[in-house]
């Protein structure tokens, strides 16, 4: 069995106009937010062998605040592919993970999480800031997974914590 976490961004600050997309920090909802949702993934048992997130500040700081929140021993690797992937390219992606990983969380934005999200459990999730998708396959290697195979396990929001 294949575990995928999708999990958008916290919420990213907006108050600096000057600064491209790709280095805008996380607002402080967002530095709050980060964490909870850390710690709900821990509780729920949820605990990826690979996380890979967008190297955008947001993401990055998101990752980087739930890691430390969930005590995860893993460290994130950053995949500039995420940032401005389609749905296509996330799922070329979700192909090529190592089949040693059985649990793997993506760390990057919308709309693309929304859209691979029904794409592969069939199930439309609005997908706020700092949402978690899980979603569990029943296959032995990452790159036999397709659409429709999957089952949206857990959905997390932090206005549910």
């Amino acid at each position: 069995m294949k575990t995928l976490m999708l999990l958008r961004h916290a919420k990213s600050d907006w108050d600096d106009q000057s600064l491209p997309d790709f280095d805008r920090p996380l607002a402080n909802r967002g530095k709050r937010d980060a964490p909870r949702i850390g710690k709900a993934i821990k509780k729920r048992g949820l605990i990826p062998d690979l996380i890979v997130s967008s190297p955008a500040a947001r993401a990055r700081q998101t990752i980087e605040s739930l890691v430390s929140a969930a005590e995860f021993d893993v460290s994130p690797q950053f995949d500039e592919s995420i940032y401005g992937a389609t749905a296509a390219d996330l799922m070329k992606l979700v192909r090529r993970l190592p089949d040693s990983n059985s649990c793997v969380l993506l760390v990057g934005h919308n709309p693309t999480f929304e859209q691979v999200v029904a794409r592969l459990s069939g199930t439309v999730e609005h997908m706020p800031t700092a949402a978690l998708a899980c979603i569990e396959f029943q296959v032995d290697r990452w790159e036999d997974i397709d659409d429709g195979q999957g089952k949206l396990s857990c959905f997390l929001t932090p206005k549910q914590l």
